[in-house]
């Protein structure tokens, strides 16, 4: 059921959230091995579910009332564990929530519980976790993508209708491919992030999985908007998204156009034929689809990792063992080798490494020929975009070049995994929204999804376009 349905339902007393809440514990109980929830919010679940049915009696719940959500470990939620996937953070116990969770509770919306990502978002493919790997639910010899992979599998699964994730280059579609749901990045400053830990502050937005469009949309209609507790969030005004829905567009309405870039060698046959058969639907359906280029595309995991590891390099700066977090040695410990050995205990080696790679980019010698260059290829990629945009309304692509890849295949060859971001990570260079949105199998019975990129703050028409795709 999707929200209104829940909604209804409970209106009409064919149900209560209680019984709801219940058959997600249960099915998160029944899929422990695919190790989604670092911490389950059992007790002050149910308790919560039990106020709100009063107020539905009463006529007085918030409009999410019914959402079931769980969230990314990198998400503040007030009095629990916020650790990051990270044993540096492993003891660490938000003081505040998130504006985002601060959103949803008020409007009724029931936290379920914290889930597994990629220490600190980095990777894709959910196994650089202090606490294990996450499966795939379709094969749980395969990942389920990253750094969301997680919260994906917990929407899969059906074990909560709402997902919260967070998106640095691809971490909420590049998992919503591999697991079959959808997954929306919004524009960069449309949801505040205040209360997610930075990873790479001028990329970093909080994304939503579900598997209806509806309920995207209405959670989004409330966790959207500006706030001043974050000086990178936007001003413009939230739309009604829920019943903007409605809107059919009408043939002929608007333009899609598809980048030759990204319709080259090294894509799965599968999703290749699955999104130009997607492509021919389009045009069927009497809407123009043309060809466009992004002639920087060749640049945008270079650009991306240079940029995103100098910001992690100077973000991961403060888990020092001092302030709050894991901390390595004793008493008679020297400073020196306190800060030396909580980091070399506390991080994992993929955090080590872009901490590292971050570190040099930055340096003396080497800022202006890696740093300073990758910010000029981030402005031609956003140029590219602009220039996009100006033919046509909206860019369709593959959200991955493959589908889910088996677990410890890629663990030793971080050029191959980086490489999973490719036709994600200009999105988040550009800081525009993009949605991924299931596509089809593979032949072997994995899921794919087709991504739609859209102008900055139409995250309206992307959510339109899902209803026909």
């Amino acid at each position: 059921m999707n929200l209104h349905e829940i909604q209804t339902g409970l209106a009409k007393g064919k149900f209560t959230l209680k019984t709801i809440v219940r058959n997600y514990l249960n099915t998160i109980e029944k899929n422990k091995d695919l190790n989604v929830f670092i911490t389950l919010f059992n007790k002050g679940t149910i308790d919560r579910a039990e106020e709100i049915d009063s107020k539905t009696k009463t006529g007085k719940a918030g409009k999410l009332a019914g959402c079931i959500v769980s969230v990314k470990d990198v998400i503040a939620v007030k009095d629990k564990p916020l650790t990051c996937g990270s044993k540096i953070l492993s003891n660490f116990i938000s003081l505040y929530n998130a504006t985002a969770i601060e959103r949803l509770t008020e409007e009724d919306a029931i936290i379920i519980g914290k889930v597994n990502c990629d220490e600190f978002a980095m990777g894709s493919s959910n196994e650089h976790s202090y606490f294990g790997a996450t499966k795939n639910p379709v094969d749980k010899e395969r990942v389920p993508g990253g750094s969301s992979g997680a919260s994906a599998v917990s929407v899969a699964t059906d074990m909560c209708n709402i997902s919260l994730g967070s998106e640095t280059g691809g971490s909420v579609r590049q998992p919503a491919s591999f697991c079959g749901v959808t997954g929306l990045k919004v524009t960069y400053g449309r949801i505040s992030r205040y209360g997610l830990v930075a990873f790479a502050s001028s990329f970093d937005s909080i994304g939503i999985f579900a598997k209806s469009n509806y309920d995207i949309a209405k959670v989004l209609e409330v966790i959207a908007g500006y706030d001043e507790k974050d000086s990178t969030s936007v001003l413009n005004p939230v739309d009604n998204y829920s019943e903007l829905l409605n809107n059919k567009f009408k043939s002929g309405e608007i333009i899609f156009g598809y980048p030759k870039e990204y319709f080259t060698e090294g894509i799965n046959e599968d999703i290749l034929k699955g999104i130009q058969h997607k492509i021919e639907l389009v045009k069927k359906a009497g809407f123009e689809v043309k060809e466009i280029s992004l002639p920087h595309s060749e640049y945008v995991i270079q650009t991306y990792y240079i940029l995103t590891s100098a910001e992690a390099s100077s973000n991961l700066e403060r888990y020092d063992g001092i302030r709050y977090g894991y901390r390595a040695g004793n008493e008679d410990s020297n400073l020196n080798d306190m800060y030396i050995n909580t980091r070399s205990e506390g991080f994992g080696d993929e955090v080590k490494r872009r901490i590292m790679l971050g570190t040099y980019v930055l340096s003396a010698g080497y800022y202006d020929e890696y740093y300073k260059k990758a910010q000029k290829a981030r402005r031609l990629i956003v140029k590219d975009f602009e220039n996009a945009f100006k033919e046509v309304d909206y860019i369709i692509t593959p959200t991955t070049p493959n589908t889910a890849f088996k677990i410890g295949e890629k663990i030793d060859n971080p050029l191959s995994m980086y490489l999973n971001d490719i036709f994600t990570a200009s999105a988040n260079l550009a800081g525009v929204p993009a949605i991924s949105i299931p596509a089809g199998f593979d032949r072997n019975g994995l899921p794919f999804g087709i991504q739609i990129i859209g102008k900055k703050f139409n995250e309206a028409g992307l959510l339109r376009i899902c209803d026909f795709l």
